[in-house]
């Protein structure tokens, strides 16, 4: 899909071929669709590969995800900057590329250990760390090739070594537990400190586990959830507007990076990969509470509400002191941050209150804030842009009005920051209404492990 429908927008633009507009609009909505449907099948391979580390995955799968624009930028930079069509051809060809080189172990059926023992809990945290390590690795060679005045062909490459060494993961992991068979069991952690319900422990937990009393009816953390009873949750609904007031005004506000620049007379460069560099580190420490849950005995929704703090902070940031260049640099830092770390966790979230063999369908549903937020945050920044477009500060270049200087987006930024602290209550109120359970299913879960270990010889 995505191969048709961002080589034709990109056969059309070159002017190789010539459409009406609404076979163009069909691409459009053809290419979107593509990336839908690459994103819910990801999220389900994780889960079902890796439903003992379905965090971790989810987490790294969304990193990667995150960092895509600053890599096409790169690979722009590097075979011709002066085409602005070659991002289609791009899009058009890479994921079909990636897709072909991963059918086989797509296809492949996992064989999952419905009780994985010490030693194969701990291959796997040892491979998602050398994971996590190279996904930092890549970031930072990224955020500092936006700056390098080196070639770009050369940081390209460079970028493309790091983001297939990760191959090679596995294979250290096997080359240390055989030249090194003593491993200090202080560095070992039970996968994720989080609960990963399944079939079976939702049978076995049916008597033992409380949770929210509905129609007559007891529904758990985890268990499965059918569109009807979705939306019918207040926990769902408390869910929504948090995204919908949080990770999707990030993401409008990087959409609107180039037109936000260009009033502002920054460099739109920059400031996605910044976006970009910022976001694919937010996702990444969506794993970092699965790490530290030990630690810290907070929920994932206490986490999700964390992450949504620095959103408000930003744009009044912005709304103050958006002329000055690091100012502009630090907002949209914090903001990829948050996003990214939202879109990162909200897969795990889902999975967790909703159930994880239904995560394809709800998740779907949970993201159509994103095309309503798109449309209607877009609309009204937009029309704030449009009326601030006066005659000493706007260019008419073609049929575009261009609005210059600080209040084109003033009043937006307002509207966003405010919008994003109701995110934030939401957000918190979702915490205090699935805490309790949280901590219900991890003590019973925590007791099924106990007893099931007894039986395991000490190592």
């Amino acid at each position: 899909m995505g191969f048709v429908g961002y080589g034709v927008q990109w056969l059309v633009i070159t002017n190789l071929i010539t459409l009406p507009y609404s076979l163009v609009f069909l691409c459009c909505l053809l290419a979107g669709l593509s990336i839908c449907w690459f994103n819910t099948a990801c999220f389900i391979l994780c889960i079902r590969h890796f439903p003992n580390n379905r965090a971790l995955a989810l987490s790294l799968t969304v990193s990667f995800n995150g960092i895509s624009a600053a890599l096409y930028s790169l690979a722009f930079n590097a075979i011709n900057p002066s085409s602005s069509n070659l991002y289609l051809l791009l899009n058009s060809l890479v994921p079909l590329v990636v897709s072909f080189a991963a059918l086989y172990p797509v296809l492949s059926k996992p064989t999952i250990d419905p009780s994985p023992d010490s030693e194969s809990r701990r291959h796997d945290s040892h491979v998602f760390t050398i994971l996590n390590v190279l996904a930092v690795m890549t970031s930072f060679h990224l955020l500092l090739s936006s700056s390098s005045t080196s070639s770009a062909r050369l940081n390209l490459l460079g970028a493309i070594v790091l983001l297939v060494f990760p191959l090679c993961g596995p294979l250290i992991v096997y080359a240390r537990d055989y030249f090194l068979p003593v491993i200090n069991h202080r560095l070992t952690h039970e996968s994720s400190g989080y609960v990963m319900l399944y079939i079976d422990e939702l049978k076995s937990q049916k008597e033992s586990v409380s949770g929210y009393e509905l129609m007559g009816n007891i529904v758990r953390l985890g268990d499965e959830h059918s569109f009807r009873l979705l939306i019918t949750r207040l926990e769902f609904w408390l869910y929504y507007i948090a995204y919908l007031c949080g990770g999707t005004i990030g993401l409008v506000y990087s959409n609107n990076l180039g037109q936000i620049a260009q009033s502002l007379g920054q460099n739109s460069t920059t400031l996605v990969t910044i976006y970009s560099s910022f976001s694919f580190f937010g996702r990444l420490l969506s794993a970092a509470p699965d790490f530290m849950h030990k630690r810290y005995r907070l929920t994932r929704t206490g986490w999700f509400t964390i992450a949504l703090l620095p959103t408000p902070f930003a744009f009044f940031l912005l709304a103050v002191s958006s002329s000055q260049q690091t100012a502009l640099q630090t907002a949209t830092a914090l903001i990829g941050l948050s996003s990214g770390f939202i879109f990162a966790a909200a897969v795990s979230i889902t999975s967790d209150l909703f159930g994880p063999n239904s995560v394809g369908v709800n998740h779907n549903i949970l993201i159509t804030n994103i095309p309503i937020g798109s449309l209607l945050y877009g609309y009204i920044a937009a029309s704030i842009y449009e009326a601030n477009a006066s005659p000493e500060i706007t260019m008419i270049v073609s049929d575009s009005i261009v609005c210059l200087g600080r209040d084109c987006y003033f009043k937006t930024f307002m509207f966003w920051g405010f919008l994003s602290i109701l995110g934030v209550v939401s957000s918190l109120l979702l915490y205090i209404r699935t805490k309790p359970v949280y901590h219900r299913l991890e003590q019973d879960q925590g007791s099924i492990t106990s007893s099931s270990y007894k039986d395991l010889d000490p190592l």
